[in-house]
């Protein structure tokens, strides 16, 4: 779990094929469901015209006020849109969330690094991507071979929770300790 962090930055001249988002999705394909509905879609962008273009469509990393998002050599080499009923109960969101995680434990797993992106025009996207009608985009998700190092550490004392980079571009993560989430144990 503290390798699985986000990664904003990636290897651009390695990329990813859509075989290896095949394997991405059929590993959210089997992962937990409410009511094992399956209701969610997805949308495989590869690398390409593309993939540049929804990544314009994208905003990264709003913590880190001077970084406008991944640069040339550095951008995610394909996305998943995950598609989700416009019209869904709550029980989906948490089908997206699991569908999510699922994708980026998998993608770690080969050292790959992902993007979980909220940020994004969705209507713009939408129209890219010929989202069918009675869906829309839940999150979307950059892929690639991680080029930036992801590290967790101690929240510091005064409880501040955002992210930051030293001068070497490693990427810092603050979590909270262990005792201080457990509300009780019985």
């Amino acid at each position: 779990m503290k390798t699985a962090r986000t990664c904003r930055r990636f290897a651009e001249n390695q990329p990813l094929n859509m075989a290896d988002m095949d394997w991405l999705v059929d590993c959210a394909r089997l992962a937990p469901s409410a009511k094992n509905a399956q209701s969610l879609r997805f949308t495989l962008v590869g690398p390409g015209e593309t993939c540049k273009k929804l990544f314009s469509l994208t905003k990264w990393a709003g913590a880190l006020k001077d970084w406008g998002g991944p640069h040339e050599g550095e951008q995610p080499t394909a996305f998943i849109a995950v598609l989700m009923p416009a019209d869904a109960g709550q029980l989906v969101c948490f089908d997206v969330g699991i569908a999510a995680q699922t994708m980026q434990l998998a993608a770690c797993s080969r050292g790959w690094g992902c993007c979980m992106i909220q940020s994004f025009d969705h209507s713009a996207a939408s129209a890219l991507l010929h989202v069918p009608t009675g869906m829309k985009i839940a999150l979307l998700i950059g892929f690639g071979v991680a080029k930036e190092t992801r590290v967790v550490v101690p929240m510091p004392a005064d409880g501040a929770f955002a992210y930051w980079r030293d001068a070497q571009g490693v990427h810092y993560v603050p979590k909270r300790d262990l005792k201080e989430l457990v509300a009780a144990r019985y």
